[in-house]
Parts: C-alpha cells; structure tokens; sequence
C-alpha cells in the first residue's frame, strides 16, 4: 500500500474532525475513534508489507482481515464526513429550512426537547400537529415546556377547527402540576364561582364551606342550613367506617373451582397472610376485609383498606395486584378478566355501596328548635317531617331510587367535591344519602339526619395539588397530609361533607314545605336575564 496515499487520506481525516469540532461531544468521540483506527490499521498492514521475514500473503489470516476490515471503516467514515453523506451524522438544518425550505418538517422538529419560543419554532410546531405528523399528546415530552405546549396546542385546535377558545382561559394555571396527575392535552381551564357558606358548626368548630357551582341559590340555601343549625347548638357527625374498595374479576375452570377459591380467601386463618402481602403496597393501605361474590365460574373478591388521607384507589389496586400474583401461586390456573369487576363499585349507584359503604361512612344530626324552625326556616315541624316522608322517603321508593332518599345531597357534594378537588364522578356513590326528619321533644322541635354510607374523599393526591383546590381545603383546615394522624384530615373532610348536606337538605326541605322554592330560584337564578339575552 502507498504510504503517500495513507498519509494523504490521514490529512483529509483530520481536516474533517476539524470541521466538526463545533458538533456535540459524542460525535467528536466518533471522529476521534475513526481516525485512530484508520492511523492504527494503516500502520499495521505497512509494516506487514515491509516484513520480509513475514511477507503479507494471500489469503489472508484472520488479523489480516480485521485489519482491512477496520480501515474500509475508517475510511467509509471519514469520507462520508467530507463529502456530507448524512447517514453518519444528519447535518444541522440550514437558515433556510426556518423559512420552510430544504429539507422536511419531520427532519426540522428534532428528537430532543426543544426549548425556548421563537415564532418560527412554534410555527412549524404548530404545523406539525395540524398536519398530524406530530401527535398532540407528544407536545410536553417534545418541548419540555408544559406551558409552551398547551399555548401551541390551543393554537392547533383553532387552525383545525376553524373556531378559536378565546372564551377559554389560559393564563393563571400551573401546567406543570397537572401533567401526569390531573389532565392530559390540556388547552386551558374552564372557570366556576366559588361561594362559602356558613358558618357551619359541627362538632364545637365553625368551618366555612367553599362550594364550586353554576346554580344560583345552592350557596343561599345551604348558608340558611347553617345558620339554622349554629341558631340550635350545631350538628353532630360520627365516622362509621373508613374503606376504599377494589373488586377484580378472576375467572376458573369450573364453578367448583371458583367456589375452592372463594372459600380460600374468605378463611379466617389465611387472612393475615393476604393482609401482609397486600400491606406490602403502601405505609396506609391495610387491609381490613375481603368479600366474595360468585357467578358462575368468576369470582369476584371485594377488598376494603384503609387508605390514610388519600382517596386511595390507586392504593387499594396497587395491594390487590400484589394478593393476585400471591393467589396464582395455589390457583395456577385462576385467570385475570379485569382489576375493576364493578363490584367494588366505581362511580355508579349499587346496592353493595349503599349496604357496605365505600370510602368514608358518615352520619350527621342535629335538633332543631322550634323558634328556628318558624323564625328562620318560616314552616313548621310538622310540615317538614309529613313533607320528608311523602318526598324523600315514599317518592324515592316509587322512582324505584337506590341510595336516593333524600332531597338534593349531590348538589352539595358536587359543589364541595369541584372545590376541593375531588373526582367530581364519584359525587354518584358520594352522594347516596338518606335523611330523617322526626319530631322531638314532645313535638316541639326537629331532630333531623343524614346517613352517608360512600363519601369518597383526599386531601393528598388527584385534584388536591391545584392552587385553587388546595386553598379550598386549607380554609378548611384539611389541607394535604395529617403527619401527627395520618388519615384524620381526610375523615374531617368527609364529615364536613356530611353536614354541608345536612344544611341544604334542611333548606330546601323548608324551602319546598313553605312554598318558596320557585320564589327563591327566580331571585338568585336570575333566568329572566338569560331568556332576555337569549331574545334579544
């Protein structure tokens, strides 16, 4: 090999790591690594052909060939370097490609998160996701910039759409809180007035209560409660149960089979096996009890732990998965249909929530005087109490209600659940409520409760780290962990929820026994405004 024809192609690699050296440092790694090898094989096979004592000969030893091999590499490399063939190092866009020349808009948007937010960059972002070569759902792993990314996704929405979320708010909210928590592809947020009502005194302490709603008198109605309720000595809560709920579905063989298992789980002696294994999940989650229910060959087994001050169902599935993979081990042939089998049951009104209770089990009393029965409600105790059973209780049996019998306990538990940050779908088993009415003290004044078998609350996790959540729930002194007794915060919370609703049902049942519901509804509703606006 001619040692002017090495030498010459050494010089060209080094004028090409030269030319590189503004390139990231892994590529200058590369570079160096070529030229070193390509100087270290060219050594090798010129020494090799001036050895006369061992002349090269063909064929070639297996060195030999590495050798050879290693500098065609080397030199492939290098030349693909000067001649700027891109399959060694994609070449950098050019200025023009800023403008939408050159090369594509997929070899524009790089891998890397690109930070900053120059007009261009965003414009072919946008473009991208427009086009649909860059999913919507990438744009905050993309960008590193969650905020960036929500801008440039409204801007998308309004280009694809052709109608534009001015409306919307975007400015005031922490993107970065809610990514990975709250919401996903996130474009904005919707705003909701926020009342208090109260004060409400439970239990020796005033709580002023933070509703989220879009109805005119709910905040009204349940601040007249509450006021009725402080005039008589306040109400009274008793927590009956604190377990969060999980139900997988598992299927067997044979119904025999399922019925082998079932007996298992529900033994006694193996119970404080399961518990260990669950409770392996969590520092909170313990398991307090496993129901079965079978249908054929599937089995549905009910857990119920305690879950601290989180909601906890992700804990609760976190420990069940933990006494499935237990439970394979002596039912190899026990078979996953489903984490969820409804019979916990999520977000929808059943019997075993309303008989077993899910989440926080609640009830909250209160007498009320007869003066603050007339002076402030303006009805009677009698009146309330014929009107509860023919509404609330005979009513909701006729409509064939479950969990239903009362008057509106949603409406306070969707109001409490926004503005705290609860999951506003489980106001459905949350607000399953019955209330009693009765005449006490020789009739004279109102005994009056409401018995809440699934509140299903947190002051950690979910919805909870918002910034206007949280200050909900710091008003009212829940806010986050309770380090001294984990859990305490999350059961004072259900509890408020509970006499919040003992209010509005009070109100309103006053409300419909004095006739003025329509009269109040007109007043703080203000429906004229809207058929007015909607005329003109």
């Amino acid at each position: 090999m001619d040692a002017r024809r090495v030498v010459g192609r050494v010089a060209a690699a080094r004028r090409a790591l030269a030319a590189a050296r503004s390139m990231p440092l892994p590529v200058r790694i590369t570079n160096g690594l070529a030229m070193i090898s390509l100087v270290l094989s060219s050594c090798y096979l010129l020494r090799l052909c001036s050895d006369r004592d061992r002349p090269l000969r063909f064929p070639l030893g297996g060195r030999e060939v590495a050798t050879v091999l290693c500098q065609l590499a080397s030199v492939v490399y290098l030349l693909s370097l000067l001649f700027g063939v891109p399959f060694a190092h994609p070449s950098p866009p050019r200025a023009k490609d800023d403008d939408g020349g050159g090369s594509s808009p997929r070899r524009r948007a790089p891998d890397a998160p690109v930070h900053g937010s120059a007009e261009g960059g965003d414009e072919e972002i946008v473009a991208a996701v427009v086009s649909g070569e860059l999913p919507s759902h990438r744009l905050e792993s993309r960008l590193g910039d969650c905020r960036r990314a929500a801008r440039l996704r409204r801007e998308a929405l309004r280009r694809v759409t052709g109608r534009g979320v001015e409306g919307l708010p975007f400015e005031g909210m922490d993107y970065q809180a809610i990514l990975g928590q709250c919401c996903e592809m996130p474009v904005g947020y919707v705003q909701l007035p926020v009342g208090v009502a109260g004060p409400l005194l439970l239990d020796g302490r005033q709580y002023y209560v933070p509703m989220a709603t879009t109805e005119g008198c709910l905040v009204a109605s349940v601040n007249r409660g509450c006021s009725a309720i402080a005039a008589s000595g306040g109400a009274v809560s008793v927590l009956l149960r604190d377990a969060m709920s999980r139900a997988p579905a598992v299927k067997l063989p044979s119904a025999k089979r399922a019925a082998e298992l079932k007996a298992f789980v529900e033994a006694p002696a193996n119970f404080e096996t399961l518990a260990a294994v669950f409770n392996r999940s969590s520092r909170f989650g313990r398991l307090q009890a496993i129901h079965c229910a079978l249908a054929g060959r599937n089995l549905y087994m009910r857990f119920s732990c305690s879950t601290g001050d989180a909601m906890g169902m992700n804990m609760v599935s976190k420990g069940v998965e933990n006494v499935l993979g237990y439970l394979q081990n002596d039912f190899p042939d026990m078979d996953l249909i489903s984490l969820s089998g409804n019979y916990c049951s999520d977000k929808k009104p059943t019997a075993v929530n309303w008989i077993e209770g899910r989440g926080k089990s609640v009830v909250c009393e209160a007498t009320i005087k007869g003066e603050v029965v007339q002076n402030v409600l303006k009805t009677t105790v009698q009146k309330l109490v014929e009107l509860n059973i023919i509404k609330n209780l005979a009513g909701s049996a006729v409509a064939g209600a479950l969990g239903g019998f009362n008057a509106h306990a949603s409406n306070i538990v969707t109001a409490l659940f926004i503005a705290t940050g609860q999951d506003p779908a489980q106001n459905v088993e949350s607000s399953q409520c019955i209330t009693m009415l009765e005449a006490v003290n020789d009739g004279e004044d109102l005994h009056i409760s409401v018995t809440m078998p699934s509140i299903e609350v947190g002051t950690i996790g979910g919805g909870t780290c918002l910034a206007s959540q949280a200050a909900c729930l710091n008003l009212l002194g829940v806010k986050g962990p309770n380090h001294d007794s984990p859990g305490a915060n999350a059961k004072l919370l259900a509890t408020i929820v509970a006499g919040s609703v003992l209010a509005g049902e009070l109100s309103l049942l006053a409300a419909l026994a004095a006739g003025q519901l329509v009269k109040s509804h007109m007043k703080y509703n203000r429906s004229s405004k809207d058929v007015a606006s909607a005329a003109s």
